[in-house]
């Protein structure tokens, strides 16, 4: 049978995962040490924001680094455990659970609503209005206006 989304949140296989990343070894974030987080701990991170505030990817990587004591996060699988997060809170929503992780409150870099989070774009926008915020379209891509403003930087 295939793994339901909070079957795979569950599974850490085998991380976090702390590693010396060379110059010229492929990855675009650097050199140094990098630490490849558990899935678990992106999803927690993501619950720690509040209402009418936001958090990026890139801050989520931030407190990952800083809890670890590396130079940086792997920014790939930061992305693919939130997007993962995302859909195991909404099966959570489906199954009727009221206090899920607030994934729509996650965006990309520079403040772009996450196409690929459960809902689309329009369900996310509409979750994040509710919430305050405004939402502003600049081609194909979703944003939220001043998200510099309500970012949450608290996270631990």
């Amino acid at each position: 049978m295939k793994k339901t989304w909070r079957e795979k949140l569950a599974d850490d296989k085998g991380l976090p995962k702390v590693c010396d990343v060379r110059a010229g070894s492929g990855v675009r974030s650097g050199a140094g040490r990098m630490v490849i987080a558990a899935p678990r701990e992106v999803d927690a991170l993501m619950r720690q924001v509040p209402k009418g505030r936001v958090v990026t990817i890139n801050e989520l990587r931030a407190a990952l680094a800083k809890k670890y004591g590396v130079d940086f996060t792997c920014p790939i699988t930061t992305g693919i455990f939130s997007w993962i997060a995302a859909h195991a809170a909404a099966e959570e929503e489906s199954a009727g659970k009221k206090r899920i992780t607030p994934f729509w409150r996650t965006l990309k870099m520079g403040g772009e609503v996450n196409p690929k989070y459960p809902g689309g774009v329009a369900a996310l926008a509409k979750r994040l209005r509710a919430e305050g915020h405004q939402i502003i379209t600049k081609g194909k891509r979703t944003l939220v206006a001043d998200y510099e403003k309500k970012l949450f930087t608290k996270l631990k």
